[in-house]
């Protein structure tokens, strides 16, 4: 499998309740080091500002080069500074959404000089918290306006569309895998397309192999974040750790329908050595996998065309138990 994990995991990790945060700062080519570490790991993401400016791009791609590791992506910073506040894309203020598509490309500039290929668009900011405080007529022109732009400036590079149905606005423009889907599909660009955060899909009420269907068939899956939560809030937890079966049967769409794209580590563990922590979700990744080989891609495939509840429940127990 190509696992890659976002460097930023590694760091230090904070809330609103501790905003110094869990654990001590750590500098970049340590993280680095911690995260090539990992069994299986052969890609990072960078966060951009965070991670990743044209003052150290030279000293990252050293540590690329050295270690043989992929830059999987570049996720351009559009959620942590206040100048975000109102939104990025569809900020009200033109030079704002100016200011965002400025960050976007210069991070694709970096992507391109450290080898990468996709960008990872999530821009948190970008939604509102108030009834009749979204003007959705013109957000969703300026948003999809944006990304046409950005997509146009490389259309060599990947831009890859993260949803997420709230934080940290209470309603997010790009909430859902359809709504995000319609989206990618407006800009009427080649190189747009979706990525699944399986923590924000759970969120939203989402099903995860369904999703990765839609998009899939689509052609729009481009990307996977990987993490696990209990559906009230994005916990950012260790994969598979609360919803082993769905991940099961995401397992089973993204094998059928061949996705054969970068499964990415996405967790935020506040009080987990983050090492482990994403080791342990690999691992869990690599053991389910494991048991969907033992037991039959075709097998699966007939269970599920025959569509009969207590049989696809015993089957699955078969499957995990034995």
């Amino acid at each position: 499998m190509n696992y890659s994990v976002i460097l930023g995991n590694l760091g230090n990790t904070r809330d609103r309740f501790l905003s110094s945060g869990y654990k001590d700062e750590r500098p970049a080519d340590e993280m680095f080091r911690q995260a090539v570490s990992i069994p299986g790991v052969s890609g990072i993401e960078l966060v951009g500002v965070w991670d990743i400016s044209a003052s150290n791009a030279k000293s990252m791609g050293k540590l690329l080069r050295e270690s043989g590791t992929k830059l999987v992506s570049i996720i351009p910073e559009h959620f942590s500074s206040k100048l975000w506040a109102r939104g990025a894309f569809t900020s009200r203020d033109p030079a704002i959404r100016r200011a965002a598509v400025a960050h976007t490309k210069e991070m694709i500039d970096i992507l391109v000089e450290l080898g990468g290929e996709l960008i990872n668009l999530w821009p948190g900011q970008d939604g509102y918290d108030y009834l009749l405080q979204g003007n959705f007529d013109e957000a969703y022109a300026w948003l999809v306006e944006g990304i046409r732009e950005v997509a146009d400036y490389r259309p060599d590079v990947r831009i890859s569309l993260e949803f997420k149905p709230k934080e940290p606005r209470n309603f997010s423009y790009m909430a859902r895998s359809a709504d995000t889907l319609l989206i990618a599909l407006e800009t009427g660009r080649r190189n747009v397309g979706v990525t699944i955060d399986t923590g924000h899909a759970l969120v939203g009420g989402e099903n995860l192999g369904e999703a990765a269907f839609r998009l899939l068939k689509s052609g729009k899956l481009f990307h996977l974040h990987f993490n696990d939560n209990h559906q009230g809030w994005d916990d950012d937890m260790i994969v598979g750790s609360v919803h082993t079966l769905q991940y099961i049967e995401l397992f089973f769409w993204l094998r059928k329908l061949g996705y054969s794209g970068w499964w990415s580590m996405d967790q935020y563990p506040y009080r987990e050595d983050g090492r482990e922590a994403l080791a342990q979700s690999i691992a869990w990744i690599d053991a389910l996998l494991a048991k969907l080989d033992a037991y039959g891609m075709d097998a699966l495939d007939k269970v599920m065309r025959r569509g009969e509840a207590t049989e696809i429940t015993r089957e699955l127990r078969r499957l995990l138990l034995g």
